[in-house]
């Protein structure tokens, strides 16, 4: 025991020494049992490298590469902006700009194909929990999921594009965020689509074009 005492002491100062202790400063580089890749071999921007026949380490993107991050064309005052997804815009944040204050309308251009893309992408994503109708009467009840927002009541047909935007954005509740599987564009698509959906249960056959209402069935 007398021996096994001083051979763990002596241990224990030879670790102190080489390691020291834990939170202590040193200008001797870290003993890394494991490196973890932590030092790769790579090209720092605008160095030069002998692999390409130009020397140059920088390399311009492969013919037909698609950009991670495409921007919107969105209504402007005299035609449209470009706008990409990192700028603080209603576009991409359903608030205005610089404020909490969510907006009331899409930002984007309603027409019939936008219409059409939020239906597509409303079957996908909502319909399982909001069913085909948008009363919450989805698949998803047969399985207990009993609180489910019907998207005709009173409440969500007065809130605003924007926080509904931000609702599909962020999640609320129950729900949860969709913003990796649905993009900003088709985001506002659902929006329209919805609203449509909303309009075919509380319309009135004055919101119908005059050149169309011969065309309604009693």
């Amino acid at each position: 025991m007398r021996y096994f005492l001083s051979i763990f002491i002596m241990l224990l100062v030879f670790v102190i020494g080489v390691a020291g202790f834990r939170g202590s400063t040193t200008r001797r580089p870290p003993i890394e049992l494991f490196p973890d890749m932590d030092r790769q071999p790579k090209l720092r921007p605008q160095a030069e490298d002998g692999f390409f026949g130009d020397g140059r380490g920088s390399r311009l993107p492969v013919a037909g590469t698609i950009a991670r991050s495409t921007p919107l064309r969105v209504p402007a005052a005299g035609g449209q902006s470009t706008v990409y997804s990192y700028q603080d815009v209603p576009v991409n944040t359903g608030r205005a700009t610089g404020m909490t204050n969510f907006i009331e309308n899409i930002p984007l251009q309603v027409t019939g194909e936008l219409v059409m893309r939020g239906m597509d992408r409303y079957q996908i994503n909502c319909l399982p929990c909001h069913g085909s109708l948008g009363d919450g009467n989805g698949v998803t009840r047969k399985f207990g999921m009993a609180v489910v927002a019907n998207l005709h009541d009173p409440r969500l047909i007065k809130m605003g594009d924007g926080e509904l935007f931000h609702v599909i954005t962020s999640g609320r509740n129950l729900m949860s965020n969709y913003a990796a599987q649905v993009s900003i564009k088709d985001r506002w698509a659902i929006i329209a689509y919805v609203r449509a959906l909303q309009r075919s249960r509380v319309a009135s056959v004055n919101d119908v074009p005059e050149q169309l209402r011969s065309t309604l069935k009693n």
